[in-house]
């Protein structure tokens, strides 16, 4: 299977797909680590009044930002060494076409500025009534991955065995596969689940995360028996 990029999109997941790997995605990172800016993923679903948001950093300012609202997806990112980059000329510009026809719908995040729109190397859309991902009028450069999406949407596959690998080398510690499969497959939480991922943690000390991320969990209830 072709890696997702702008120049294959077919492998990206819909909108609801997305929006619920991502969660997953940021639920596994909330449990590997404490210290959210040592995560790569965020989701909040509670972000604004009409949208949630998802979101990719890598700590050396590569990005993407997923919004969502009832319309569909917004989709940008940013990768500061690709030969797209707004920063190949002076001043920066964004690539000609780049953010052309996106729909009305997401209108507000094109002017958001937690989104830096001036930094953006590749702009992604769907509907719910769309077939299929969109972007703009672009005549890409050559080389292998042009905007830096393809390295920067990798993890999107919903392959768990892809984020094992991804947070064995990151987090530097051995992770069941079977625990990222739970999680992928938006199962709830429970106490063993996170244990399982992170022995120094209990579902308490997630409170306020699985919250952000509106992930489900299993509530544990106590209860006394008479001797």
């Amino acid at each position: 299977m072709l890696s997702i990029s702008t120049r294959n999109l077919d492998s990206l997941p819909n909108v609801n797909s997305l929006k619920q790997l991502l969660q997953s995605l940021a639920m596994l990172d909330a449990i590997l680590s404490s210290e959210w800016e040592y995560r790569y993923y965020s989701f909040n679903a509670k972000w604004s009044r009409d949208g949630q948001m998802g979101s990719m950093r890598d700590g050396s300012g590569d990005e993407f930002f997923a919004f969502f609202n009832n319309a569909g997806c917004f989709l940008k990112g940013f990768v500061h060494d690709c030969s797209m980059t707004p920063y190949r000329t002076q001043p920066p510009k964004i690539w000609p076409g780049m953010l052309e026809g996106v729909p009305e719908a997401f209108s507000s995040a094109l002017s958001e500025p937690a989104f830096s729109m001036d930094d953006t190397t590749f702009g992604l859309w769907r509907r719910y009534s769309d077939q299929s991902w969109s972007h703009g009028s672009i005549e890409f450069p050559e080389g292998d991955d042009p905007d830096g999406s393809e390295a920067l949407l990798a993890l999107l596959d919903r392959n768990p065995a892809t984020y094992q690998q991804f947070a064995e080398e990151y987090y530097e510690i051995e992770i069941p596969l079977n625990s990222i499969q739970h999680i992928y497959k938006h199962l709830p939480l429970t106490a063993d689940l996170v244990s399982s991922l992170n022995n120094d943690l209990s579902l308490t000390d997630l409170a306020e995360d699985i919250n952000e991320i509106d992930y489900p969990y299993t509530h544990i209830t106590k209860s006394t028996t008479q001797q």
